[in-house]
């Protein structure tokens, strides 16, 4: 039942990225328009800005050419000299006012733009927002039907999260994950052998189970890269492994994402991890077995607990909205694969954009 429920919301949430699609080609449309025209704009303001002092002298020379030239008594070479002069910054006043009318007609015509292709980003929005609410009514029956009772499993994830949280770094973190999730399995181990010593049937099958479940693998791994992964939101990389930060070449990868745009998971596995964690913000974790991990970070919301099973392709989470009139303002997804606890560049595994 939970596995069929499970691709149900893998499907919904792969429809839905048709239409986030769609909405991410408007939105960035509507982003890189309201970028060239704050770009203008700026020039346009600047421009006025330094031709305004000069006003006065050329409303002078309009009015009184000659008294302007001969306000000043001076001998006929300094007069002749000034001619000149006032000639050449004729020649320029003229070529500022061109420009400042053509930055103008630039100006009107990306406003223009603007207007024309918000319906297109209105309509995109519209069908994203009607394939958002079928996929959350995915994920309200999914919850509805989830058992409320915790197995072993979800219980020591639950219990290794919560000591993760007070980890420094996120390798520290995920460290404390594996051995809390081993410890676990120490324990069920030991209750198990103990009660079957005691001929306690019944706490010893409770215990089995306890211990087949904590064993099990979190998820089937990612074996060798083919870059068949899809990307885990709709949206366009703006930043890859190795690239230049602050920090250092970059761990992970980034995506500029469409508005309210549904996180899926890369892999199928395990939810570890799932709240704030340092300068991360939301974080997420999926532990794709073998060693491996998801780290997600920079969601405004999470669709999953702790401990539950994913699908590769299901629904985790939702990015922020944003308005693409103010595109500094875009939300991004921040991507890292981990193998055992380390770094590791995760685009060999990702599929190709566009």
């Amino acid at each position: 039942m939970q596995a069929t429920l499970a691709q149900q919301r893998v499907e919904a949430a792969a429809k839905l990225r048709a239409a986030e699609d769609a909405t991410a080609a408007a939105a960035d449309r509507m982003a890189d328009l309201a970028a060239q025209k704050k770009k203008v704009s700026d020039e346009l303001t600047a421009r006025a800005a330094a031709f305004a002092p000069m006003l006065p002298l050329i409303e002078r020379l309009a009015l009184f050419p000659s008294e302007t030239l001969l306000a000043v008594p001076a001998p006929p070479r300094d007069t002749l000299r000034g001619l000149l002069v006032l000639q050449g910054l004729s020649r320029e006043i003229g070529r500022q006012a061109a420009e400042l009318k053509k930055e103008q007609a630039q100006l009107d015509d990306l406003t223009a733009q603007m207007k024309a292709a918000a319906p297109a980003l209105a309509a995109a929005e519209a069908v994203q927002a009607q394939q958002e609410a079928a996929l959350d009514a995915e994920i309200a029956n999914a919850s509805a039907s989830r058992q409320s009772a915790e197995d072993a499993a979800t219980a020591a994830d639950q219990a290794a999260a919560q000591d993760a949280a007070r980890a420094r770094t996120l390798k520290d973190a995920l460290a404390r994950i594996a051995a809390a999730r081993q410890a676990a399995l120490v324990r069920a181990e030991r209750a198990a052998r103990a009660a079957r010593r005691a001929e306690e049937a019944r706490r010893a099958a409770s215990a089995e189970a306890q211990e087949a479940s904590l064993s099990a693998p979190t998820g089937a791994g990612l074996g060798t890269p083919h870059g068949d992964i899809l990307a885990p939101v709709a949206g366009k990389l703006v930043r890859g492994w190795g690239d230049q930060t602050l920090a250092g070449p970059a761990t992970g990868v980034s995506y500029a994402t469409p508005p309210g745009a549904r996180v899926i998971s890369p892999c199928g596995g395990t939810v570890v991890f799932g709240q704030p964690f340092r300068s991360y913000g939301l974080l997420l974790i999926v532990d794709c077995g073998g060693g491996y991990d998801f780290v997600l970070a920079g969601l405004d919301r999470l669709d999953v607990s702790v401990g539950q099973r994913l699908q590769t392709g299901e629904p985790v989470g939702v990015m922020a909205g944003w308005t693409p009139r103010q595109p500094n303002q875009r939300p991004k997804l921040y991507l890292e694969l981990r193998r055992d606890g380390n770094p590791v560049n995760p685009t060999p595994w990702l599929r190709a954009q566009g």
